[in-house]
């Protein structure tokens, strides 16, 4: 196990009223039990104060039984070190915990009910958890019950699966069906199941001859038919474990149709109920509301399922529909932040509930914003610029949702409507815009530690209604509107050199987007192309420097904004909600469809299909052995 280093822990007690009941147990005064461990070490203490912080020892002390008067009481499996070091916590809240003695504190803790301590040792090795020993303490986690601590284990395995399974070696030790358990999870975090493939393959290496006849179970675990074929083809169906192993070849048979089926209709919905091919559940979700649509704004709210690859529409929208706004995520709550709904422009802010799907009220801004920008650094939220109706403005202000309250902050050097913002190295970068006269180049940025603005170097180009996130340690600034034309351009800024350089251009024009970065990659989502409202979305690869295609949205929209939930717990059961609502949807088509006309064509002859089924099925032998 990694190096955990000495970290005192913060109390939470009086110091004061600390010291004196230190002082009272070192000097021996008042005490009345002394407690001896196997090891003989003797520990003067006071009965009151150990009850105060142990349900153990408050029964232990008043059960009636000879403990409640005898002198000194045994205390067993735990040795006097330990012993020390809990007793010293009881009495000073005090404790310094590390790699040495914090399983053994664990324990003890919960062997006599110090449920504090138990409790600061749990989230102490939480927040050692890496991949190198994630699986120890999981195994530690579930051996001894500690039911909190396993579950944060689990959600970190899930999480960071495939990191694990190529850094961690306690992986390539687990038994059969402890990998089983992994692979099969709906909630595996994995961005394509070639990682899963990958795993499987790593786990058998380990030791060939004792696993490789496992080859089929864990094949099973891998949702094959969401490889891409030339995968398939490449990797699983040539592999020296599967070519020749004949209990894997109805698993490559049943695949090869399904992949089959896929490249003849490529609308095939992957929410259907395909053991092979149902997606996983993600952990981030881009979540959009409101925007600019059909020539009014929008309440619409949509979702983006990053293993599915498509967007579902949601019956939560809010009563106010608005555009030009700011959307920003801050544990788990999604805010609404200003924005404009064709009449009115608004300093009101609105929150929705992913777990409860429930809207409500947040304090107003303490000053209108449409075309406003806003950022999240240290659970705080930051409106800045906008319009107000009358003026572009250079003010911003912070919002607690602690608090609930709008507080100003020093203002930009420039006023800026339709510029964007995001936060890099504790720090909030705002560029672009539009001042009233022209669209600006200029950026700046702010320092809270400081309390004030500095401005950067400016863009290569002029961006109003530009998109700009933090990515990989620089910030990108992407498409906009120069004064003449909606741009694909984007250009990428360095911190450390203050210099801006070009990027690839982006396949469509656009300008009053969403951008977000999700499973590491840029999304653009939506916008104004200078003539129309769109619902593309594409995303950029900043490993390979290109732009690919995403799925598009179900509703054409500009003025639009967007954030992205991330973390099982958070988004657990708003994507259970939404995949449901498609398989209802689906299964309403289907009953729709059986209760037509028979004597009217189908949609999709079904025979055409199945005939072309049938002529590849074969010439699957050949293709299986070839």
């Amino acid at each position: 196990m990694n190096h955990i280093e000495n970290i005192p822990l913060v109390r939470k007690y009086s110091p004061l009223m600390c010291d004196i009941l230190l002082e009272l147990r070192n000097s021996g005064e008042y005490c009345d039990v002394i407690l001896r461990t196997d090891d003989q070490h003797l520990f003067n203490v006071h009965r009151a104060i150990l009850c105060s912080c142990s349900s153990f020892f408050r029964a232990l002390f008043t059960n009636g039984m000879n403990e409640t008067t005898d002198q000194i009481v045994d205390i067993h499996d735990i040795n006097g070190d330990i012993m020390n070091l809990i007793i010293d916590y009881v009495y000073t809240h005090e404790i310094k915990l590390n790699e040495n003695n914090i399983f053994e504190i664990l324990l003890a803790a919960n062997q006599l009910q110090v449920l504090e301590l138990f409790s600061l040792c749990e989230n102490y090795l939480h927040d050692k958890l890496n991949p190198e020993n994630i699986l120890g303490i999981r195994e530690f986690a579930s051996f001894f019950f500690c039911k909190k601590l396993y579950e944060q284990t689990q959600i970190y395995l899930l999480t960071n699966f495939t990191e694990i399974s190529i850094k961690s070696e306690e992986y390539l030790e687990l038994k059969l069906e402890q990998i089983i358990d992994i692979l099969n999870s709906d909630e595996l975090n994995v961005k394509s199941e070639e990682a899963v493939f990958d795993a499987s393959i790593r786990w058998i290496d380990w030791k060939i001859d004792e696993r490789k006849k496992n080859i089929v179970d864990l094949l099973k675990c891998v949702r094959l038919g969401l490889l891409t074929t030339n995968f398939f083809i490449e990797k699983v169906k040539c592999h020296p474990y599967i070519v020749n192993n004949e209990a894997c070849k109805p698993l490559v048979i049943d695949t090869l149709k399904y992949l089959y089926e896929l490249d003849v209709d490529t609308y095939q919905d992957l929410l259907v109920q395909n053991p092979i091919a149902r997606p996983r559940v993600p952990h981030e979700i881009l979540f959009v509301c409101g925007g600019w649509s059909g020539g009014s704004p929008t309440s619409a709210i949509e979702l983006y399922d990053t293993r599915a690859d498509k967007w579902i529409q949601l019956p939560f929208n809010d009563k106010f529909s608005r555009a030009y706004h700011g959307i920003v995520t801050v544990n788990g709550l999604i805010y609404v932040i200003g924005g404009f709904d064709g009449m009115d422009y608004f300093n009101s802010c609105r929150v929705f509930n992913s777990q409860i799907f429930q809207w409500n009220e947040i304090a107003p801004m303490n000053i209108k914003r449409c075309y406003v920008s806003v950022a999240v650094l240290d659970e705080f939220i930051y409106a800045m610029g906008g319009f107000d109706g009358h003026l572009r403005q250079n003010t911003a202000e912070r919002y607690s949702p602690i608090s609930n309250q709008w507080l100003p902050i020093p203002s930009m050097h420039a006023q800026r409507s339709d510029a964007s913002a995001t936060v890099l190295q504790d720090r909030i970068y705002i560029c672009g815009g539009f001042n009233g006269q022209e669209c600006m180049n200029s950026a700046e940025y702010f320092d809270p530690k400081t309390n004030q603005w500095t401005l950067i170097a400016p863009m290569r180009n002029r961006r109003s209604g530009v998109g700009v996130i933090a990515y990989r340690n620089s910030i990108y600034a992407l498409g906009g509107f120069n004064g003449s034309t909606r741009m694909t351009s984007g250009e990428r800024y360095n911190p450390k050199t203050n210099t801006w350089m070009s990027i690839s251009d982006m396949y469509n024009p656009r300008s009053n987007f969403a951008i977000e970065i999700v499973d590491d990659y840029l999304f653009v989502i939506g916008g104004f192309n200078g003539v129309t409202t769109i619902f593309n979305v594409e995303c950029f690869d900043d490993i390979t420097e290109e732009w690919y295609d995403a799925a598009d949205m179900n509703v054409f929209r500009s003025a639009l904004s967007a954030c992205v939930l991330s973390g099982l717990d958070t988004i657990r059961n708003l994507i259970t909600f939404a995949r449901q609502q498609i398989l209802d949807e689906q299964k309403s088509k289907n009953l729709d469809i059986t209760n037509t006309d028979p004597t009217q064509p189908s949609i999709m002859p079904v025979g055409t299909l199945s005939a072309a089924v049938g002529a590849l099925s074969a010439t699957i032998d050949n293709i299986i052995t070839n």
